[in-house]
């Protein structure tokens, strides 16, 4: 069987899926609250990238159920 790029193992691709889904929207709502209260230095560019980083990887997953999908 071929391998399609930007496939990913299933356990890999769980890990992503519970990374883009849940912590890293969760750490950037939570950094985002929390370092305005505080005063944290660079909330605005941390909380961006954190929330750019799942849409990525949200993004990379989707590709991969897609390949996944059409190998089916």
């Amino acid at each position: 069987m071929e391998v399609s790029i930007m496939q990913f193992p299933d356990k890999v691709y769980d890990v992503l899926k519970w990374i883009a889904l849940i912590v890293l929207p969760a750490f950037g709502a939570f950094y985002a609250t929390v370092g305005a209260a505080w005063g944290l230095p660079y909330v605005e560019p941390i909380k961006t990238t954190v929330l750019a980083l799942g849409v990525f990887i949200g993004a990379c997953i989707g590709v991969s159920t897609h390949n996944y999908n059409k190998g089916q």
